[in-house]
């Protein structure tokens, strides 16, 4: 079985930064893609970002430019740093992570095995 656990998230002032990071624990060896999707008030959970274990990255155009994915593969820990950040980026963010061989979409919420918790991000401007 495989855990995810997230850190980071809060409120800041538009224009600020944040990192959250989702660590997978476990049977980490059947962990293979991590996503990130968030969901607003009101609104459908959206698709972020995401990184192949390779680490090819992959990004919605709303963040694409100010955020930035980084993973490091020996603490099985996948960073979502975000830049400039906007108002409208207000959301709970989840990470999901992809179980290795199977069929993986980025954007695909149906392709992920495995989600954290969630984690509020609050951009006040």
């Amino acid at each position: 079985q495989v855990q995810v656990v997230q850190s980071g998230g809060g409120l800041v002032q538009a224009g600020a930064s944040l990192t959250l990071s989702c660590t997978a624990s476990g049977r980490t060896s059947s962990v293979s893609g991590t996503g990130w999707f968030r969901q607003a008030p009101g609104k459908r959970r959206e698709f972020v970002a995401a990184i192949g274990r390779s680490g090819m990255t992959y990004y919605a155009d709303s963040v694409k430019g100010r955020f930035t994915l980084s993973r490091d593969n020996a603490k099985s820990t996948v960073h979502l740093q975000m830049n400039s950040l906007e108002p409208e980026d207000t959301a709970v963010y989840t990470c999901a992570v992809q179980r290795s061989f199977s069929r993986w979409e980025p954007g695909l919420e149906e392709t992920y095995a495995w989600w954290g918790q969630g984690t509020q991000v609050t951009v006040s401007s």
